[in-house]
């Protein structure tokens, strides 16, 4: 019943398609009865020498009509049964991606990659499975057997029909055993598939660092270690299966002997006909499926519940952020300011931001520079609302941001990121990810001002070109101009670029900022970067250092200062000098 109520919400929109295939089910089971009974009486009529060819003829044509009529039912509860467990496939993905997108990062820091791809396959397959098979088998236990032996009670001999079932409750202990043991061990395959997604994840998407460093062998060498495992736990699991079978056959071929023996005695003292004998064996054959299915139940749901149980304790993992009860609606942020903000990331023991404060306004640039790993990105990251912050450490025009709806936020922020997600599709599409209904006039002013145009004129097929998987196609300074050019489409109240010029040359990384200072006049923009040319125009720098600002000021005053900014600025033009 756990089963059930986990997934009760599906089951209350569908139960009529649930009901009428279940008394579809009922019909085709009490149908069913009626040919060995006809049989048995035909053999009955025979031994008398009472068959006539009208009689016989008759009871043929009522069997074929029957097997026709069954046929329809069948078909029709066959697909209103799948067709329910194949929508409940679609709605459990469907509510697990949407599940996905609310999710802060540090829940894909609990959850590999891989996991969650074996959740969103192998497991909801499994549940799918569990709302259709399972329904059937449970159905065709419970009504097939039932109809079967009150079949053989009413028409045959209750004492025959006792003693043929007396191995019965044998084959519910063994199967409630072997239930029990499909389940642990289907859990530890389904982790073992997880694992493997997340090695094939991680050799796919690096093959060409593997490559570089020539250690392909042993890629496949740990990918075939972890292949076994997935080998031998499913192994494990396919050892209890294979054992539900034979025990079943084991148990009905007593019930068989048990049945011909004690049934020919009955015959033999007259207390049954030889036709009532041949039909209790044909109803006795029919009582093997109910006992099948009710093997086949067991083990589906136990692998249905092993997978609801992993699905559900996904669903009830929370994103670490919320929506305030009662937002305030701020329509532009007129000024972004921190308050002595600190963070540590969840998973963190120390902290990576140290009582952070500045104050921009609308229309200002921020500049953020310092060392490789102290805190730049970070801090642009608090702008995104990815992680919880402490209370009334950062104000967008006077509110504490966790006042403000969460998408409200998002929707001021275009973010470059160091890492650029690019789709296997056109330029264009990509570009147009955050806009789809970007005009094209709008698209080839965002690859303008990235200073982009030239680089698209010279490709195959211009902005309808294919980038390949994750951009395979275009160079690192390609992938960032794109990445640059999407962001710039959004035309956002707030640009925030962390460390996106890296791969563009000083002219290029001019023209860009020219571009963003001309068209993005009287609207906010964060840059973090190494290279200080990028940010000396900006209204304000900070300078951080091991999470707290070091120095902070503007180009011309952080130059007087004679600090980390004024050596790091000499020795880059000089280095820029060299290379003219």
């Amino acid at each position: 019943m756990s089963f059930v109520t986990r997934l009760q919400w599906f089951f209350k929109t569908r139960w009529g398609y649930y009901a009428v295939a279940i008394a579809l089910m009922a019909t085709v089971n009490l149908l069913q009865t009626i040919p060995p009974k006809m049989i048995g009486n035909t053999i009955d009529h025979i031994q008398r020498g009472k068959l006539t060819a009208s009689e016989l003829s008759h009871t043929v044509l009522l069997l074929v009509g029957l097997a026709l009529l069954m046929y329809g039912l069948v078909y029709v509860w066959i697909t209103t049964l799948y067709g329910n467990s194949v929508l409940l496939e679609k709605l459990l993905r469907g509510r697990f991606m949407a599940h996905l997108t609310r999710m802060t990062p540090s829940f894909f820091q609990r959850n590999s990659t891989g996991q969650l791809m074996a959740l969103a396959t192998n497991d909801i397959l499994a549940i799918g499975n569990t709302a259709g098979y399972g329904v059937m088998t449970l159905v065709n236990t419970l009504v097939g057997a039932s109809v079967v032996i009150i079949t053989m009670i009413s028409l045959i001999d209750y004492r025959l029909m006792l003693a043929a079932l007396v191995p019965l409750p044998l084959l519910a202990v063994a199967i409630s055993y072997l239930g029990r043991k499909v389940r642990t061990r289907f859990l530890a395959a389904q982790d073992a598939f997880g694992k493997m997604n997340d090695h094939a994840l991680e050799s796919i998407s690096g093959i060409r660092v593997l490559r570089s460093y020539v250690q392909e062998h042993r890629d496949l060498d740990a990918f075939d270690a972890v292949t076994t495992g997935v080998m031998d736990r499913n192994r494990e699991v396919s050892v209890l299966n294979a054992m539900f079978q034979p025990i079943i056959s084991l148990i009905v071929g007593v019930s068989y002997s048990i049945g011909i023996g004690y049934g020919s005695y009955l015959v033999f003292t007259h207390d049954i006909s030889l036709g009532q004998l041949v039909s209790f064996n044909i109803y006795l054959g029919m009582l093997i499926w109910p006992m099948i299915s009710f093997g086949e139940f067991i083990n589906v749901l136990q692998r249905g519940n092993a997978s609801a149980d992993r699905v559900e304790r996904s669903f009830r993992q929370e994103p670490d952020l919320a929506d305030p009860e009662r937002p305030v609606d701020v329509e532009v942020p007129e000024r972004i300011e921190m308050r002595e903000l600190s963070f540590t990331y969840p998973a963190a023991e120390h902290p990576s931001l140290r009582g952070v404060s500045f104050r921009l306004e609308r229309g200002q640039t921020l500049g953020i520079v310092g060392r490789t790993g102290s805190g730049k990105s970070t801090l642009l990251k608090q702008l995104l609302r990815q992680y919880p912050l402490e209370r009334e450490r950062l104000f967008f025009s006077g509110v504490p941001v966790e006042a403000i709806a969460i998408d409200r936020v998002k929707a001021w922020v275009a973010y470059v990121p160091q890492e650029h997600l690019l789709l296997s599709k056109t330029i264009s599409d990509n570009i147009a990810l955050g806009k789809p209904d970007a005009s094209d006039a709008e698209i080839a002013k965002a690859v303008d001002m990235a200073s982009f145009a030239a680089d698209v004129a010279l490709m195959p097929e211009g902005l309808g070109t294919i980038v390949g998987e994750n951009g395979v196609m275009l160079s690192g300074g390609q992938k960032q101009r794109l990445a640059i050019a999407r962001a710039l489409l959004m035309n956002a109240e707030i640009l925030v670029m962390d460390d996106s010029l890296s791969a563009v040359d000083a002219r290029t990384e001019t023209r860009i900022l020219s571009h963003i200072r001309q068209e993005r006049a009287g609207r906010t923009t964060l840059i973090a970067t190494h290279r200080l040319s990028a940010v000396s125009h900006a209204d304000w720098i900070l300078v951080l250092d091991e999470g707290r600002i070091a120095e902070e000021g503007t180009h011309e005053e952080l130059m007087h200062f004679g600090g980390w900014y004024r050596k790091q600025w000499d020795r880059q033009q000089m280095e820029a000098g060299l290379e003219e």
